[in-house]
């Protein structure tokens, strides 16, 4: 029974994929799977390609097919999958639906499985890529931030604040306080200025500063005698 379901899932699959299946064996074939980039990545790429080869023990379905995972000949490395690095973890997601299908025929579910994982790997680094990006973003815009931000005040902090503005303000009120004793001490040792003298009008008609019009009242007869003239007959 091996052997006759060996080759009704080899008729099928080659329905399923007639451009990618190219047979080794009568009981080995390669299937090439083309992978879809994930949306967001910010690198344009070819589409990557795996070759999924599959070689049927005499036993299969009842027993695991033998799997080997491959690149194209001569494709150039992608950078989103290294198919010789990622080789064995792309095989060992296989191992759940190997398990699961066991006693069926599995290779088409085995290929959509593949094609998922390492699609998913993709994904996965390309998502990497953003977050890396999003980080160094992160603390560009958090050391910009920073040269418009002051110390945080901690309790300490403010209290030192609070002595250091007492200290200065006690400094500042001494200072004024000694500027004004300063001054004042300066005033008194000033010789008081003398009062200028106010002239009499006398004084002022003396030195023809003022005309006799100017004289006062009480000042009248502090004026000059004056011979009363003799008029003739």
């Amino acid at each position: 029974m091996g052997r006759e379901d060996q080759i009704e899932e080899r008729e099928v699959l080659d329905s399923i994929f007639p451009e990618e299946i190219t047979d080794i064996s009568d009981t080995a074939y390669r299937i090439s799977i083309a992978l879809d980039t994930p949306e967001n990545d910010v690198e344009e790429t070819e589409q990557p390609v795996l070759v999924l080869q599959v070689s049927y023990p005499p036993d299969y379905p009842d027993v695991a097919p033998e799997l080997d995972i491959s690149a194209p000949p001569n494709a150039p490395k992608h950078p989103r999958l290294d198919i010789q690095e990622d080789r064995d973890r792309l095989l060992e997601t296989l191992g759940p639906a190997i398990e699961e299908n066991i006693g069926m025929a599995m290779v088409f579910t085995l290929v959509s499985a593949l094609k998922e994982s390492a699609e998913q790997l993709m994904s996965e680094r390309v998502n990497a890529v953003h977050a890396q990006k999003e980080l160094e973003a992160a603390k560009a815009e958090e050391e910009e931030n920073r040269k418009f931000q002051g110390t945080a005040v901690t309790r300490d902090s403010f209290l030192e604040w609070q002595a250091r503005f007492k200290q200065e303000m006690e400094d500042d009120e001494r200072r004024q306080k000694e500027e004004k004793e300063a001054d004042d001490k300066k005033s008194k040792t000033k010789t008081p200025a003398k009062e200028e003298k106010k002239l009499t009008g006398r004084e002022l008609w003396e030195q023809g500063l003022a005309g006799k019009a100017d004289f006062d009242e009480e000042e009248e007869g502090a004026m000059p005698p004056v011979e009363k003239m003799k008029i003739a007959a």
